[in-house]
């Protein structure tokens, strides 16, 4: 269960707003579970609206996005975006770090076909 908390510096942040950023925050946990913590933070600047979103998972690892557009739905769909690309990129070097090349240890793989005929062949002399 991720804990979600919606702010506004310079603005209110309304109620469909809230929502549609905690509809689009809680798909994170499909890329990663083990992010806890999520803090979405829309703030009004003069002609632009800026989206920054903080998720904190464990292992006191964090990720931050920040994203402007003068619409605060779509600075918070690039924000999600990018935060989508952090932890995916995140997962992966967590996930490969034992086998760099992408393949698994060499004797877990099953025998080559040169060594199964090889010792066919020698059972029938």
């Amino acid at each position: 269960m991720i804990r979600i908390t919606v702010s506004g510096r310079h603005m209110d942040v309304g109620d469909a707003l809230k929502s549609y950023a905690t509809e689009k925050v809680e798909k994170l946990e499909r890329f990663y579970d083990r992010v806890h913590n999520v803090e979405v933070v829309f703030d009004k600047q003069a002609i632009c609206h800026r989206c920054e979103i903080i998720a904190k998972a464990d292992h006191h690892t964090s990720f931050v996005a920040k994203e402007e557009h003068e619409d605060p739905y779509a600075a918070l769909d690039a924000s999600v975006k990018d935060l989508e690309r952090q932890i995916t990129r995140h997962k992966e070097k967590r996930r490969n770090r034992k086998h760099p090349d992408g393949l698994p240890d060499k004797g877990l793989l099953a025998p080559s076909p040169e060594d199964s005929s090889a010792s066919s062949s020698e059972g029938d002399m």
